[in-house]
């Protein structure tokens, strides 16, 4: 703990609501010390996020056997979020659900290349409904999703599970790769898993509230894609004209020196729903393509966007959800490219200190979902308020 009696990172929070902790992965039995620091269960879920840097199976199959009996569901990231703390790299950070405040069914989709919606949805109304009757005495409820963060899936699986979900308010995060974008990998039970992902369903005796949050306005510059390749996320040409050189004109850059930092200042965002949602783009290939993060299509306007300051928002839509009282907690998924802008701009800082103050965990992902989006350089999660009356106890 620091001075002001919050966790520095390797700390642990601990209350009756909720357990997270953080420790670095170069420290002596970091399985150990992490278990030993979330304390006495039992847990109704418990998750990893975990730096790409660590032997993933090794840490997660440590970790489900010094956390028999409770679901283990864990991811690699782009970066991690530690409680207290903010961003966070080369460490391994928990959230442990207790279970006198929470319920959790955990659904395994192993093959996202192959997976049909109807076995899916059919899966998620059963779970859903077997959860509702185990814990009757719980009537909150959310669903957490990880996903391969390069299985290029997300998209028509955060769709698919709409309806299997019914009025259950979604919210996950794609895993990273830091910036390699190599492998991503997600867990369960101490087994890994590629181009797959799992679903938490929780039910709980505390409020909660999911909630999507990005800093962008639309600006008046728009462009039009003509020619692209969706199954691969690749637009081939904007404006009839080559993506990379076409996009550099209109930013008056050199699509030659178009970079991360370039798509992180410049988003684009498309109009879906009556709302604007953030479809960043990775990278630009050697054919001068554009790779998308997320699902892309000819004939789709792209909107250029403004950013507010990123600190100054964050603090003030996070202060949203106090407004009834704050938050024990916030679980997030925030994109990679979020991190990214903050340190060109040297906002870290101020970001981190916006984190810890909103005690806020989780990590830097690749994509985020919201209900049946899958969305770019946003933050994605939910709040859990204390239960009415105090604490929860056994009944």
């Amino acid at each position: 703990m620091d001075g002001n009696g919050t966790p520095s990172a390797g700390g642990v929070w601990d209350d009756a609501i909720l357990r997270t902790a953080c420790v670095d992965l170069d420290a002596p039995d970091p399985i150990d010390t992490l278990v030993d620091a979330l304390g006495t269960g039992p847990f109704a879920l418990v998750a990893l996020f975990c730096s790409p840097t660590a032997r993933f199976p090794d840490l997660i199959a440590q970790a489900q056997a010094r956390l028999a009996g409770a679901q283990v569901m864990a991811c690699t990231t782009a970066g991690e979020i530690a409680m207290g703390a903010g961003y966070c790299e080369g460490t391994l950070v928990a959230v442990a659900l207790p279970c006198l405040c929470f319920e959790a069914e955990v659904l395994l989709f192993d093959d996202l290349d192959h997976f049909t919606s109807e076995d899916l949805v059919e899966r998620t109304i059963r779970v859903r409904a077997g959860l509702t009757d185990r814990a009757p005495d719980m009537p909150h409820e959310f669903a957490f999703l990880m996903v391969d963060g390069l299985s290029m899936q997300e998209d028509k699986l955060a769709s698919s599970l709409t309806a299997g979900l019914g009025a259950t308010q979604l919210f996950g995060g794609s895993a990273g790769d830091g910036v390699r974008f190599e492998h991503t990998y997600v867990g369960l039970n101490g087994q890994v898993h590629e181009r797959a992902a799992v679903l938490a369903l929780v039910r709980s005796r505390c409020r909660v509230r999911v909630f999507t949050l990005n800093h962008f306005t639309p600006t008046d510059l728009r462009m039009v894609v003509t020619s692209a390749d969706p199954s691969r996320r690749l637009v081939h040409q904007i404006n009839a004209e080559p993506a990379a050189r076409e996009l550099g004109r209109l930013l008056g850059k050199d699509p030659n020196q178009i970079d991360t930092f370039t798509f992180a200042d410049n988003p684009m965002v498309v109009r879906l729903g009556g709302s604007h949602h953030v479809r960043a783009i990775k990278r630009v290939t050697e054919d001068g393509d554009l790779e998308f993060f997320s699902a892309i299509d000819e004939g789709l306007v792209l909107t250029l966007a403004e950013a507010a300051p990123i600190t100054e928002h964050l603090d003030a839509e996070l202060s949203k959800l106090s407004a009834n009282g704050a938050p024990a907690a916030i679980l997030a998924c925030d994109c990679v490219l979020r991190r990214i802008e903050a340190e060109k701009k040297q906002q870290k800082r101020g970001l981190d200190t916006v984190l810890a103050r909103h005690r806020v965990t989780g990590f830097s992902t690749y994509g985020e979902q919201i209900n049946g989006m899958h969305v770019n350089q946003t933050m994605t999660g939910v709040a859990i308020y204390p239960p009415d009356g105090g604490p929860c106890k056994e009944t």
